[in-house]
């Protein structure tokens, strides 16, 4: 296949075209998507419906697991983490600090997310008591234990933190536990959204089954 080939079908075979007649009836779905084809990064059985009837149906078989990020700086990662939350069916995504982030590396996902914003810590720690959850922070610092080797609880939040600096003081005072995925190379980390997919999917692993 040339370069050609292979360009040509990577934008032409994406997503559908027009549903053919005659058209699902329904609330569900989306009349402008039947009429014009639905390109959006979707899985077929969502194909032509609207966001919210989507999200509806994910509504009710949400895995547990909670994801939170520290929103310190204007980290690209971000987006990404969404992203593979989204891949997860997570009940929620948690930003905690500045409530603008780069949602360009989620690819439009959060909509099918329900995302959380906490101006502060404090606010953060007291939903998270208010629904009974794990606070379980990711990174390799002293104290954390393998993540391989964890058992991670089932009403688990998994915290993130920046690029490069990682979880802060605070944050890292108010996890329940630290966990650190294994490394075997000379870098001194893994980028943080390589880091949560998988941590998520640890969790997935652990979990997955029985919260189906």
């Amino acid at each position: 296949m040339s370069l050609g080939t292979l360009a040509e079908n990577s934008s032409d075979s994406y997503g559908v075209g027009p549903h053919p007649q005659p058209w699902p009836v329904g609330p569900e779905w989306d009349p402008a998507l039947l009429a014009e084809g639905d390109r959006r990064n979707v899985t077929d059985r969502f194909r032509y419906r609207t966001v919210e009837s989507i999200v509806a149906e994910l509504d009710t078989r949400r895995h547990p697991l909670r994801v939170a990020i520290q929103n310190w700086e204007h980290d690209f990662n971000i987006g990404s983490i969404v992203r593979t939350a989204n891949a997860f069916n997570v009940a929620g995504v948690h930003i905690i600090g500045r409530r603008r982030w780069n949602r360009r590396g989620a690819m439009v996902t959060d909509r099918y997310l329900h995302v959380h914003h906490h101006a502060d810590l404090a606010s953060f720690v007291a939903a998270m008591a208010e629904n009974d959850y794990a606070i379980i922070g990711v990174d390799n610092l002293p104290g954390s234990v393998p993540l391989e080797t964890a058992r991670l609880p089932e009403r688990a939040c998994l915290v993130f933190g920046s690029e490069g600096p990682g979880l802060t003081e605070e944050m890292v005072g108010v996890c329940q536990r630290l966990v650190a995925i294994s490394q075997h190379g000379s870098t001194r980390s893994l980028n943080a959204g390589a880091a949560a997919a998988i941590a998520m999917y640890q969790w997935s692993l652990q979990w997955g089954q029985s919260s189906s």
